[in-house]
């Protein structure tokens, strides 16, 4: 079984700097002017999941909540790493609103609103 989670956006740009620079993705993929979209695919190499990002004329329209988490499962050194990069960044943590995620990891908001968490495995 593979997985690719797909969402829009309205813009991409900002959503590959923050997978890719502070989470610390790759970009694996990406087409341009499919069927009016263009997107990316963002993961790690032959991990059997990725993260699919795609825009077009259309403006995405979310409505993320504090519990719509993409949750990340990492090495302490990668914990690390995240949680410096965010920092350099500017990316504020946010608090999460299940007590499970504050106990145990920390939750940082991308581009488009969602919540990431980062707990170590």
């Amino acid at each position: 079984m593979k997985l690719r989670v797909a969402r829009h956006t309205s813009d991409l740009k900002s959503l590959i700097n923050f997978y890719t620079i502070i989470v610390g993705l790759e970009v694996i993929g990406d087409f341009k002017d499919h069927a009016g979209y263009n997107g990316v695919f963002i993961g790690g190499k032959n991990t059997g999941w990725h993260l699919e990002f795609t825009t077009s004329a259309h403006a995405a329209n979310h409505q993320a909540d504090d519990d719509d988490l993409l949750v990340f499962y990492v090495d302490e050194e990668d914990y690390n790493n995240i949680r410096t990069n965010a920092a350099a960044n500017n990316i504020r943590q946010v608090e999460a609103k299940n007590p499970y995620w504050a106990a145990n990891g920390f939750k940082l908001p991308d581009p488009d609103g969602f919540r990431v968490v980062i707990t170590m495995c």
